[in-house]
């Protein structure tokens, strides 16, 4: 298996709590030890060590997309990353119902779009979009679909706007869920457990690969 991702190049991970995984902010350089960007890169590593591939992670979380767009510049496009993988969304759901602040689909895409135009003037970058997801655990997360399915079709549409490489999320996780029960691989429905995590990492590794 070889992949498209050249050698020196910069992978940075963007995104809410789902890629923050409990980093350590003051360091730049830190991955977090449990979430999916630093399985990610442990297995791109492991698996193309003479590629010298950097990966960052610039992940924060509750952040909603309006939230990277107002940090783009100092995380995004000033670090010249060369790959910018993005996963934003959930955010913008869960607000509607725990604060009662709603984003409107219109409203999500102008700041997405945004964020994607900036990386393609600024610094030219390849883009990869990670699917927003939520996993049906309870009752409550069922009636959340209403709100997230159309930002999950924003993504969609970006993606094919913006020639992206796309990494269905929400779909595989949904197929995981026929093999074991859905708090298996999330627990509260958001925030992945281990097999979450490393589920996604081995579908990122997927999409870029040839």
């Amino acid at each position: 298996m070889a992949t498209i991702i050249e050698d020196n190049a910069v992978v940075l991970f963007q995104g809410d709590s789902i890629t923050d995984a409990g980093r350590n902010r003051e360091d730049g350089g830190d991955l977090s030890v449990t979430g999916f960007v630093s399985m990610t890169a442990a297995l791109f590593n492991s698996m193309y060590p003479g590629k010298k591939v950097k990966f960052l992670n610039r992940g924060i979380s509750g952040n909603k997309v309006c939230d990277l767009r107002a940090r783009w510049k100092e995380d995004c496009t000033d670090l010249k990353p060369g790959w910018v993988s993005v996963m934003v969304g959930v955010n913008d759901c869960w607000r509607r119902y725990s604060e009662n602040r709603y984003t409107a689909p219109e409203k999500f895409e102008e700041d997405y779009r945004y964020i994607l135009t900036e990386v393609k003037q600024k610094c030219s970058s390849n883009i990869i979009l990670c699917e927003p997801f939520l996993l049906l655990v309870d009752k409550e997360k069922e009636l959340w679909r209403e709100n997230l399915d159309p930002k999950i079709h924003v993504v969609r549409k970006l993606a094919r706007e913006f020639n992206t490489i796309y990494v269905p999320f929400d779909g595989l996780l949904a197929q995981a869920c026929a093999q074991r029960e859905p708090a298996f691989w999330a627990p509260d429905g958001i925030h992945p457990a281990a097999p979450g995590h490393a589920l996604m990492a081995r579908a990122w590794l997927q999409a870029i690969s040839i």
